[in-house]
């Protein structure tokens, strides 16, 4: 049990190692919580820093997702801890304790949590993004459908109720995230995959 309650909380401060944050101040970069969309994540350090800083926050992002539960599973936790790992994670890069508690959207770490969990459901989850990003060029409108399937890829892919319901629930937060997003889709004033925002 107290195994169970360490690997969560290890989890949430894996998670919340900021990637967006520590490239950019490596590379010599903007803060990107006071550039372009001011969120700290893959997408908005590609409109203030460019391809290759994006490419290595999004990997950062990505296994601050995955490392966390492979740890898990290597201390023999269960279906049910694990679903905890990866939920407590995704809410450190969220809300980061290191950061103000002011953190990204959660696409990438979310992908990084489905990897842990099953990686035929991240596969599936990334084909989705890939399409919807390529039709729309719109990554906040590739992310949301993405993830609206993901807790069907999960359910499908591993009969596991502890990681659908989990995503369902990653899934509701990430929704509540992009709202600025959502209200913007509505009005067509998106932007667009590598656009400055003002």
């Amino acid at each position: 049990m107290l195994t169970d309650i360490l690997l969560v909380l290890a989890g949430y401060l894996f998670g919340s190692i900021s990637s967006a944050i520590i490239v950019c101040r490596l590379m010599g970069l903007p803060d990107p919580r006071s550039e372009g969309s001011g969120n700290p994540g893959a997408t908005n350090v590609l409109r203030v820093g460019g391809k290759k800083a994006a490419a290595i926050t999004l990997v950062g992002d990505l296994l601050k997702g995955t490392i966390p539960i492979l740890a898990g599973r290597l201390l023999g936790a269960g279906p049910e801890t694990l679903a905890l790992i990866g939920a407590a994670a995704f809410l450190g890069h969220l809300y980061p304790v290191f950061f103000g508690f002011k953190g990204g959207k959660g696409i990438a770490t979310g992908f990084g949590v489905l990897l842990g969990w099953s990686w035929l459901a991240c596969l599936l989850t990334a084909i989705t993004w890939l399409l919807v990003a390529k039709l729309s060029k719109i990554s906040s409108l590739a992310a949301l459908t993405a993830f609206l399937l993901a807790p069907l890829f999960v359910w499908f892919t591993t009969g596991q109720w502890w990681y659908t319901v989990t995503m369902a629930i990653l899934t509701a937060i990430t929704y509540w995230r992009h709202r600025s997003n959502i209200r913007n889709l509505l009005a067509g004033t998106e932007s667009r995959i590598g656009e400055r925002k003002a």
